[in-house]
């Protein structure tokens, strides 16, 4: 049975000719169609960063534009779940529909319309559509059980269900029971919302036309939340577990420290999560120290080994420092590449921390000057045309496969594809002795070419400046703009950095380390930054002076070097190659300023202590954790160095 509740409406004017007419006066639309002529010489094209005014002054509030109306819809098992379908009034003619499904509520304004609607979807609200919003199963007012990240369903059990079950169910029956619709849909959401929207365009409905997983995660161990090459991410695995499983609401942990770096060091050994806080209540934190290595929990997630087809029209949205998920939505788009005969498998990668693109309007993030307004950008000449195009058939679509910003210059970049092929060489930048980097290939004697520290768990580099607020609080989300000046010089943190550049050097591709290292201990992690150094004097804004941005950056847990599935231990002090995957990244270092890389072993509380001795860290003891001698070795024999994409 069906229950539904029509919530009051209001009268109000169309915003049709409202927008029309706005957009006719910022001279946006015509800008739009000129900007895929614009040619730049260095990589692809250039699109001028975005700095007008906003698109439409928005007068009217949500519930004057729309009628709300809400259902519990019933799901192939019986199962029904919280559904808020917002109707466009004054619509003459029909509309496609847009739908998210969440885990973190739906969220209202003032008068409990979705806040989205005004706020990330309010270019899409303008344009037209009916929008739905659904609490996924065992989630706030739906009922069922949540499964974190649940797994696909076999093939050959057409009952079984999933989350993708779940959005063709609600889909066919929006169609059967929403009037006014045009038989098209599309699918779009950040983070877990756009995991979900893969999970739902892995078997998708016939009326789905177009997708946007944005901020995705693709697979838990090897890149987004949870671990990264086999390293725990202990502050967003302990917080985000017990956010989601301790109810069917979100249920923020109530750390009794506000420093967590104080907190994680008091809780000591993981094991003591479940002795002290989580009694073992919460399955997640339960799977991840009972899955150490690579297992089938963690490969049944992965919906990159589950992705066989371009299904509709995708649009990947990825932000240079997304801080959660930037590996996924980057392996995302990689993976249906391979599949992508049609050319509609699109990427757009933006100067955003997670979702940042949504909830703000882009022009700064934390101390960085972006030049523009651009997530609204993104928004409005992007995210808008896409469905626009793809759902109503409108000819707004004229974006590139890979629309990229290049960091650095603050300018919008387009490509054939990302990375792009054949724009930029790979050329190795050395770790040389006196703390220099450069180009030039090291020489010397290799047994005392090197530099060293000693890595402590007792005193671990901290992640970002102290104190270091909880889980979903405070600086967390923009923690990866830090000036990094904070941990420079730190005996346990070594540094090299180039001379001042005399040109603009530009990277534009994936950005790997190879290191050549020793340690003392029989597990190690190393930890890889890569840096851009201001100039002490910067006219442009003279707080930025010195100032260390991150670029790129990543750890790997030394006994995963050859592979996820198996830990091995690691020779004592003896010298062992590692590459480490930085991961992609468009940017320039301008004249005047200067390369720099760190290199450390711990970074707390995002990445787990690691004992420095071989053990199962889950069931790690206090005096599993000693003090190791680490050695990065630079000579010729032993050349560390970062493998660079330099744009030619």
């Amino acid at each position: 049975m069906v229950k539904e509740k029509i919530v009051a409406r209001r009268s109000a004017t169309t915003l049709c000719s409202i927008v029309k007419k706005n957009l006719c006066t910022l001279g946006l639309l015509p800008r739009f169609f000129l900007i895929g002529a614009m040619v730049v010489a260095v990589v692809g094209e250039t699109l001028s960063s975005y700095s007008e005014e906003p698109l439409l002054s928005r007068t009217q509030s949500s519930s004057e534009r729309f009628e709300k109306r809400q259902f519990m819809i019933p799901m192939r098992d019986g199962v029904l779940l919280n559904t808020e379908v917002y109707l466009p009034k004054f619509s003459s003619e029909p509309v496609p529909i847009l739908l998210t499904r969440t885990p973190y509520g739906l969220r209202h304004d003032d008068d409990g319309y979705h806040s989205s609607l005004d706020r990330a979807y309010a270019e899409l609200a303008s344009d037209g559509y009916i929008f739905v919003f659904q609490d996924i199963r065992g989630r706030y007012l739906s009922d069922g059980t949540f499964v974190m990240l649940r797994s696909q369903r076999p093939a050959n059990e057409p009952m079984a269900i999933d989350e993708g079950t779940d959005t063709y169910d609600t889909i066919e029956w929006l169609l059967k029971n929403i009037k006014g619709h045009t038989s098209r849909v599309g699918l779009l959401g950040i983070s877990y919302s756009g995991w979900l929207t893969v999970m739902g365009m892995l078997d998708p409905h016939p009326a789905l036309g177009a997708a946007s997983p944005q901020a995705s995660p693709a697979d838990m161990f090897i890149g987004d939340d949870f671990l990264h090459n086999g390293a725990l991410r202990l502050s967003p695995a302990f917080g985000y577990s017990a956010m989601m499983e301790s109810g069917k609401e979100t249920n923020r942990f109530q750390f009794d420290q506000f420093d967590t770096y104080e907190f994680y060091l008091d809780l000591s050994v993981l094991s003591n999560a479940n002795k002290k806080y989580f009694h073992g209540k919460i399955p997640s934190w339960n799977a991840f120290m009972a899955n150490e290595t690579y297992t089938d929990y963690w490969k049944d997630q992965a919906v990159t080994g589950q992705l066989t087809q371009v299904s509709v029209p995708t649009l990947n949205v990825a932000g240079w420092w997304d801080a959660e998920d930037f590996y996924g939505p980057l392996s995302i788009y990689k993976k249906l590449e391979e599949y992508d005969k049609a050319n509609e498998n699109f990427i757009v990668i933006g100067p955003w921390r997670h979702g940042g693109w949504a909830r703000s309007d882009g022009r700064k993030l934390g101390p960085v000057d972006l030049g523009g307004d651009q997530s609204l950008y993104f928004r409005a000449k992007v995210q808008a045309p896409f469905f626009a195009h793809y759902l109503k058939g409108e000819d707004r679509w004229e974006m590139p496969e890979a629309l990229t910003f290049q960091t650095g210059s603050n300018t919008w970049t387009s490509q054939k594809a990302w990375p792009p092929s054949d724009s930029f060489e790979t050329r190795n930048l050395y770790f040389h002795d006196k703390g220099q980097l450069s180009f030039d290939v090291p020489s010397g004697n290799e047994a005392l070419e090197f530099d060293g520290y000693v890595s402590d768990p007792a005193n671990p580099v901290p992640y970002m400046p102290r104190p270091i607020p909880g889980f979903w609080q405070g600086g967390q989300w923009q923690w990866k703009v830090t000036d990094q000046r904070f941990v420079h010089h730190r005996p346990d943190v070594l540094s090299w950095e180039t001379l001042p550049l005399k040109d603009d050097v530009v990277l534009a591709g994936d950005i790997v380390a190879k290191l050549f290292a020793s340690t003392s201990g029989t597990d190690s992690d190393w930890i890889v930054k890569l840096i851009d150094v201001y100039p002490e004097d910067y006219p442009l804004d003279d707080k930025m002076g010195g100032f260390q941005l991150m670029i790129a950056d990543e750890v790997l847990r030394a006994k995963f070097r050859n592979g996820f599935e198996i830990a091995e231990p690691v020779p004592v002090d003896e010298v062992i190659s590692y590459s480490i995957n930085l991961n992609s990244r468009h940017h320039r270092f301008r004249a005047g300023h200067r390369i720099m890389v760190q290199v450390q072993s711990t970074w707390f509380p995002l990445i787990d202590r690691n004992p420095q001795t071989f053990v199962e860290i889950p069931r790690a003891v206090e005096s599993d954790y000693r003090k190791a001698s680490q050695r990065i070795f630079r000579s010729a024999k032993w050349p560390s160095h970062l493998v660079l994409p330099v744009v030619r």
